[in-house]
């Protein structure tokens, strides 16, 4: 049985502080922790010290002691909860064209690894397979339209986990399943999922563990100029 589930029906649900910390929890308070070091709030063995307790560390309020005199820290729980992205594009923000056509009739198609991810991406399975992996792709734009038709097929699709992840079709005889999810940064990428599962499967979900590269990239560069200002003091 689900334990939160469980936690519920007998009323004792568990506190955000005591839910078990992700990987992406760890990365993001880690990445608190480069950034005072980088301005000078930390000591280089603070720093060490600190980090080392990231890695060990079981739950999110265990997390969060080691970013609490910190003021990135400060900003996470105070800030308000970025708003939910919208179930459907901007209007006019994808292209009618597909940017990128990925076909499996009677095989199998893979679109994975560090790849640009167009606006549109049309998906085809008849009697094949085709699985589109986004965890390591370069978004260039903040919205992604994914077009899945499988026809006694199966078609894949998986995100980062820190980009919001919609979906808007549906199944004849066939099973189309998106796991919604929302993303706490403001500027993050989302990935709307629509099309038909036809006596076949439709299945979006993100990839635990993967996050977008492109926003850890900004704010490493930020980190890394704080430390290179820091050093030429």
């Amino acid at each position: 049985m689900d334990l939160q589930k469980h936690a519920e029906r007998q009323g004792t649900a568990p506190a955000l502080s005591e839910l078990r910390a992700s990987d992406a929890d760890r990365d993001r308070i880690a990445d608190m922790l480069r950034e005072a070091l980088a301005e000078g709030r930390l000591t280089a063995d603070e720093h060490a010290e600190r980090v080392e307790g990231v890695l060990a560390a079981k739950t999110v309020g265990e997390l969060d002691v080691f970013v609490r005199d910190l003021p990135a820290g400060h900003a996470a729980r105070t800030a308000p909860a970025s708003a939910p992205a919208p179930n459907r594009p901007t209007a006019g923000a994808i292209p009618s064209d597909p940017d990128d056509n990925v076909v499996a009739v009677f095989s199998s198609a893979v679109r994975k690894g560090r790849w640009r991810a167009g606006r549109r991406i049309h998906a085809y399975a008849i009697f094949g397979s085709v699985e589109i992996d986004l965890s390591e792709a370069l978004f260039e734009y903040q919205q992604v339209v994914v077009k899945a038709i499988s026809v006694f097929g199966s078609v894949e699709v998986r995100v980062p986990e820190n980009v919001s992840l919609r979906g808007t079709g549906g199944g004849v005889l066939g099973n189309f399943e998106v796991s919604t999810l929302d993303s706490g940064e403001a500027d993050a990428p989302v990935v709307y999922v629509d099309g038909w599962a036809v006596l076949g499967s439709v299945e979006a979900r993100p990839r635990r563990g993967k996050l977008v590269a492109d926003i850890l990239d900004r704010v490493q560069r930020k980190v890394d100029k704080g430390l290179r200002r820091h050093l030429e003091r």
